[in-house]
């Protein structure tokens, strides 16, 4: 991976977090990456911030894989690292912030998306002393919880572009699924409560169902267009998720029950661009629930991108050649 101008790692701490749940925590880690030039105002603070908000199973450092830092950290690209201070932060749970196996295993607070968003403003606001953000971009689960962040926080920000996600309470078969991996977890016979000193091993054998509902099916055939290409496919996934732990893995799904921003949208006053794309089986078009939503929040647009040979579905936010134009186009307009 390239190293961008002023990369950084760092970590914050909020100590005695109290989470929405009532539950507490005497330290909440948050890590973070940030990159770029910050710029100062008259009272000392950041003022061109650009926040980038990741997916479900996501990192911070997500945003650095070449098929998106490579498409819009460098000179003249959208994010241009030069002329922005771009914070990556790792959402409660994940990466290098605070998560259940760290120690505390289901004895871990229960998060949810609410306190993912809170934590991380706290992050910029007090850690980072991050007065203003130029934009708040986020994909998949980063997507919804940028409908959140324009609701809570609607004077913090210029602008919103949510990718690959809807504004709507979490429901139907994006809930149904989850739920299925939920408690395949919570039924493994080796999971005992969470409290596990060796991993649980038959949940696995079910959670790559979850490619099934995201990838593009014509993509998903060309990966397995045999029987043995399929099994390969199968294992591979088995294998990767064999690496993650099973308590950071439920709480992270579980953390979405508290989804439903649509209370949240007629209180969104910066300029919101939303992306989704038309294969992607998460958030399918056919619902139509992103249309009449965005008509609550001024001058709001959607963007649909078609299918193509290129497109992978859900997958398609983590490439951002194909939807990079409607982004520069959008921050062009905003000056």
């Amino acid at each position: 991976m390239t190293t961008w101008p002023n990369q950084h790692e760092g970590d914050f701490v909020l100590a005695n977090y109290r989470f929405e749940s009532g539950e507490t925590l005497p330290e909440l880690r948050l890590h973070y990456t940030t990159l770029g030039t910050p710029h100062r105002d008259a009272a000392g603070r950041i003022d061109n911030g650009v926040l980038l908000l990741h997916g479900t199973n996501g990192t911070g450092k997500s945003w650095l894989l070449p098929s998106l830092a490579d498409e819009l950290f460098g000179p003249g690209q959208p994010l241009d690292a030069a002329r922005h201070f771009i914070v990556l932060p790792d959402g409660i749970g994940r990466g290098g912030s605070s998560k259940p196996s760290d120690g505390m295993r289901a004895r871990f607070p229960h998060y949810r998306y609410r306190d993912i968003v809170q934590s991380q403003y706290r992050l910029l606001t007090e850690g980072l002393d991050v007065g203003h953000l130029r934009l708040v971009l986020g994909s998949s689960m980063g997507g919804m919880h940028c409908w959140m962040w324009g609701g809570l926080y609607p004077g913090l920000m210029d602008a919103l572009v949510p990718i690959a996600s809807q504004p709507v309470e979490i429901s139907g078969r994006n809930w149904i699924t989850r739920r299925i991996a939920i408690e395949a977890i919570r039924n493994d016979p080796g999971w005992n409560g969470g409290d596990y000193t060796t991993k649980p091993t038959h949940y696995i054998r079910t959670a790559p169902f979850n490619a099934l509902m995201v990838e593009n099916v014509v993509r998903l055939q060309e990966k397995a267009g045999t029987r043995e290409a399929a099994d390969a496919f199968y294992r591979q996934r088995v294998a990767e998720i064999a690496k993650g732990d099973a308590n950071d893995q439920l709480y992270a799904i579980e953390a979405v029950m508290d989804y439903d921003p649509a209370p949240l949208l007629d209180k969104i006053t910066a300029k919101l661009l939303a992306i989704n794309f038309a294969d992607d089986e998460v958030n399918p078009p056919e619902l139509g629930v992103v249309e009449p939503a965005i008509k609550k929040i001024p001058g709001a647009r959607f963007v649909l991108v078609p299918a193509s040979a290129e497109t992978q579905g859900h997958f398609t936010h983590l490439q951002a050649a194909i939807w990079k134009p409607h982004l520069a186009a959008f921050l062009k307009e905003l000056g």
